[in-house]
């Protein structure tokens, strides 16, 4: 007679069986992480016949159908093709539902120059497919990975017509991106989006991915002629228009973009989140006068438009920035604070206008020499309800830096240690940590400075280490050279009038040591400042020579490869001398390989250049989207 506790003992076997049923498959398919790493090393050899063995062990081992296909490749590159044929017809065998080994059957008789009977084969694998989307684009992958275009073109417009609902526009687009049928891939991407609007942002992703593979850079204008076919034969398909000014935007072209985009406001009334998007990116790029265009158009609607207290803000902000990028020739200091009071008086002093508040103070203690009412406006909004912590240390932050201005430099250190205290662990903590320091330097205490300087260079995020580090080399290269520190110390007070935005100070100050010490280890550095100088004034083209000097008489000091970017970066941006600037960016990747600029000289290099990676290229047209 079975007992209960047989009973209950014969159950937990037979589950214990299940889930060792369910577990061992599971762990079956983890491959052997040394087999893998010595097959991948034989493949990369070409040593085919030993990567064969252990791919074909992998595969046994993972059931993983990558790993038969690379086990397949071995074979036919060791020219191993009555192997390959027999393995292949094994798995049809099993699987004779997966329409991908006929690609591979393919591929296997193309190499024998067996073309007929290739393409007979990659037919079949069409007519295999199962009625499935993801089925489709398996084999599609499959074939573009071999690099059967043309076959799978057909399977996707075969897949078009069988599954109903279904379409192929974005990879029947990639396809043609692969064979360099621009035509076809814009008019597939097109279609794409005017059946589903949705989908833009994919397809301008895909649109990004070609240009960057544009090698004469004739792409964008053959889009825009698309486009403007298509918006005059179906002007209600408003989704073109959308296509067209992000187009505009990617070729900087904001007056265009901005055109488009009122106008179609104007037809659908739904478009203030675009203006806003399109105003930022004209203002970070420099076009502030499209960018006030659009905060002014969305202004002029009204405080019903859900964007009308943005676009004030954001326009404040905007024209601040563009007053002390000295970019606005017809902006006076005065003008500005009436802008800012009229656009405080209208959003009111609140947590939500905290950032103008504190611009507002900036610019009347450093541009409107009025430091006594910047301290009294950030002294009494510093309350405001509903500020963070952070949003108050901001402002705090800002309070101590008027200190400075004022020459209060004992009230400047306590409000810096406030905002260090509440701060340890962000940003806002570690420039406080960094301006504290910077005191020290200012007041001429220069090796309690270092001192400072070399603790916050190992303990604060990566720009402000950077930073405490480049002024502790300054200190340290010089004080050891000078004995008198006179030189150093009259410097750091040329850094201090900088600071308060007190610039023919400072240029005095730097003219005297130039007199004073015409030998000194300073002079590199000294033109170096009254660069930065002359450009915050808009003279780029003194502020060129003065580069020009370090880079010719002083390339190996520390200010070297500095100069030679911030030449580079004057001849592209301001000076409309492109070829002298990508020369420099040229020179700073060979003469300075291990400067922290190598990065962003060598990308610039290559735009200047009009050219891209080949490697990226290879991959791309191998059926891999380089993003």
């Amino acid at each position: 007679m079975i007992t209960k506790r047989k009973q209950w003992l014969f159950c937990l076997g037979l589950l214990l069986m299940l889930l060792f049923a369910l577990v061992a498959p599971a762990q079956q398919l983890l491959p052997d992480t040394d087999k893998l790493q010595l097959a991948n090393r034989y493949y990369q050899s070409k040593t085919y016949d030993k990567a064969a063995v252990l791919y074909r062990e992998l595969y046994e081992t993972t059931g993983s159908q990558y790993y038969f296909e690379i086990y397949l490749t071995c074979l036919i590159e060791n020219g191993d093709f009555e192997m390959a044929e027999k393995e292949i017809k094994g798995e049809l065998r099993q699987r004779d539902q997966e329409a991908s080994l006929y690609v591979q059957w393919a591929f296997l008789l193309k190499r024998q120059n067996k073309v007929e009977e290739g393409d007979a084969m990659l037919d079949r694998a069409i007519q295999s497919v199962m009625p499935d989307k993801t089925d489709y684009l398996r084999l599609g992958n499959s074939m573009i990975g071999r690099g059967e275009y043309t076959f799978a073109e057909k399977l996707y417009r075969d897949g078009s017509r069988k599954l109903p609902g279904e379409n192929f526009h974005y990879e029947l687009g990639r396809i043609y991106l692969y064979q360099r049928d621009y035509l076809k891939m814009f008019d597939e991407y097109l279609q794409m989006i005017r059946r589903d609007e949705t989908a833009l942002v994919r397809v301008e992703s895909a649109l990004q991915s070609a240009f960057r593979m544009d090698v004469d850079q004739s792409l964008q204008g053959l889009l825009r002629t698309q486009l403007l076919k298509r918006m005059q034969k179906e002007p209600d398909v408003l989704v073109y228009n959308r296509v067209l000014i992000w187009l505009f935007l990617q070729e900087q072209d904001f007056s265009n973009a901005l055109r488009q985009q009122l106008a179609l406001d104007r037809r659908t009334g739904q478009e203030e989140r675009q203006l806003l998007e399109l105003a930022r990116i004209a203002g970070r790029n420099g076009a502030f006068s499209q960018a006030l265009q659009a905060y002014d158009y969305l202004i002029a609607k009204g405080g019903k438009a859900a964007s009308y207290k943005n676009a004030w803000l954001e326009r404040m902000n905007l024209l601040y920035h563009q007053f002390i990028m000295n970019q606005s020739a017809d902006q006076s200091p005065e003008s500005v604070e009436t802008q800012f009071e009229q656009t405080l008086n209208l959003l009111e002093y609140s947590a939500a206008t905290y950032q103008l508040i504190r611009n507002y103070g900036h610019l009347l203690a450093f541009y409107s020499a009025k430091p006594e009412q910047a301290v009294s406006l950030l002294q009494k909004r510093i309350e405001l309800p509903g500020l963070s912590r952070v949003q108050q240390d901001e402002l705090k932050a800002e309070l101590a830096d008027i200190q400075v201005f004022l020459g209060d430099m004992w009230e400047a250190v306590l409000l810096y240690s406030q905002v260090i205290e509440n701060n340890k662990t962000n940003e806002l903590g570690d420039e406080a940590k960094l301006k504290k320091a910077k005191l020290a330097y200012y007041m001429g205490d220069l090796k309690w400075a270092k001192a400072q300087l070399d603790v916050i260079k190992a303990s604060t995020s990566k720009l402000v280490a950077n930073d405490a580090l480049e002024l502790s080399l300054f200190i340290g290269n010089n004080i050891n050279l000078d004995t008198t520190m006179v030189p150093v110390s009259r410097f750091a007070r040329a850094d201090l009038f900088s600071f308060r935005n007190q610039k023919e100070k400072a240029w005095a100050v730097l003219d005297s040591i130039e007199t004073d010490f015409p030998y000194h280890s300073l002079i590199d550095d000294i033109y170096f400042r009254k660069a930065n100088l002359l450009a915050a004034k808009g003279d780029y083209e003194q502020a060129a020579e003065y580069l020009e000097k370090i880079v010719s008489n002083f390339p190996f000091d520390l200010l070297g490869d500095d100069a030679m970017y911030q030449l580079a970066g004057i001849y592209h941006q301001h000076l409309g001398q492109p070829d002298k600037a990508r020369e420099l960016y040229k020179n700073i990747l060979s003469q300075y390989p291990g400067s922290i600029y190598v990065s962003e000289a060598r990308k610039k290099y290559r735009e200047l250049r009009g050219d891209f990676s080949g490697d990226n290229e290879t991959e791309f047209f191998n059926g891999r989207d380089v993003n």
